[in-house]
């Protein structure tokens, strides 16, 4: 059974960050399992997914990258006005402000493009991905990478102090990507380049990344305390300690904070997270729904939880999602 509390509401949450969920993940060149996740995680609230896809080789990434296109190309082609459970939010529908037209998938949740977690990433920082398939940045690779995709590809994750992941981070933002950084090592000052180069956000903060020193503060220092750079945050109760999620509540620009689940094959059969046969952690077991409910069973306001998982990811993925490209 999916973990949902049936008590929750509302329901309409957006998880930007997913790899996979029950028996179904990303490393696919099948679009049904793609389509298979967009239902699990609909029949759990959650109303739009940007399926993640994890570093690899490139030509193997972007075998994921044409499975979720296709899937996409499925979920439009099935799309006859039927009423979408569950319900998309207001901002997402058509008219002024929305992100895409009337209509919906039934008891699915849409899917919006892809999130490429890598493969420009710190091996020092590698987590419980491959960090043999970590490349260096290049426009080249870039290029190779997205190329023919563009429309669909709507963040990726860089570490900002590898050598050029600066001009790679410029040229995203000049193609209209969002990036996040993560999977990183920078120093505060590395990331704040980062920034100054148009990444625009942080990937599960806290987790895989340089840890915060209180003469070095690096990347999480400027995650918690830069006022327009969103992060996201994995509210599980393992990934981050309920005490720190507390700390980022009560210090981080409510706006920018973007609850996502990580979640990963197996996820949905129960409440600890997943790891891999090496004991690392590799993510979690929750939907965004979820994440919201474990909030506010450790005392966060729950309009703020709800701003975190409905409100803020419509509010970073607006600049980027084309209507051209979604539900009409």
């Amino acid at each position: 059974m999916l973990l949902d509390d049936r008590k929750m509401q509302p329901e309409g949450f957006i998880d930007l960050h997913t790899h996979g969920i029950g028996r179904y993940d990303t490393r696919t060149d099948n679009p049904q399992d793609i389509l298979k996740i967009a239902e699990l995680h609909g029949k759990a609230g959650t109303s739009a997914i940007l399926p993640t896809i994890y570093a690899a080789p490139i030509d193997e990434m972007r075998a994921d990258i044409e499975s979720v296109r296709k899937a996409m190309e499925i979920q439009k082609s099935e799309v006859g006005g039927q009423k979408s459970n569950p319900p998309v939010p207001p901002l997402l529908r058509g008219g002024e402000g929305g992100l895409f037209s009337k209509g919906g998938i039934n008891n699915s949740s849409l899917i919006l493009g892809v999130h490429l977690e890598g493969p420009f990433l710190n091996p020092l920082r590698c987590g419980a991905m491959a960090k043999e398939t970590f490349i260096r940045p290049t426009i080249a690779s870039l290029k190779r990478l997205v190329e023919g995709y563009e429309d669909i590809v709507k963040i990726i994750t860089i570490a900002p102090e590898l050598a050029g992941g600066l001009k790679v981070i410029e040229k995203c933002a000049m193609l209209g990507i969002r990036v996040n950084m993560g999977h990183s090592d920078a120093t505060y000052k590395q990331a704040v380049d980062g920034k100054k180069a148009g990444a625009t956000g942080i990937t599960h903060i806290f987790n895989a990344m340089r840890p915060f020193h209180h003469r070095e503060p690096g990347i999480i220092g400027l995650g918690l305390l830069d006022e327009d750079l969103y992060i996201e945050v994995i509210a599980d109760g393992f990934h981050i300690h309920p005490r720190t999620l507390e700390l980022i509540f009560n210090t981080k620009r409510l706006d920018r904070i973007i609850l996502v689940s990580d979640s990963v094959k197996g996820a949905g059969r129960g409440k600890r997270p997943i790891y891999n046969t090496k004991g690392t952690l590799a993510g979690s077991a929750i939907t965004v729904r979820a994440a919201s409910g474990f909030l506010k069973s450790i005392g966060i306001p729950e309009v703020e939880a709800i701003e975190a998982g409905i409100e803020n990811p419509m509010r970073y993925l607006r600049a980027v999602v084309d209507k051209k490209h979604l539900v009409r």
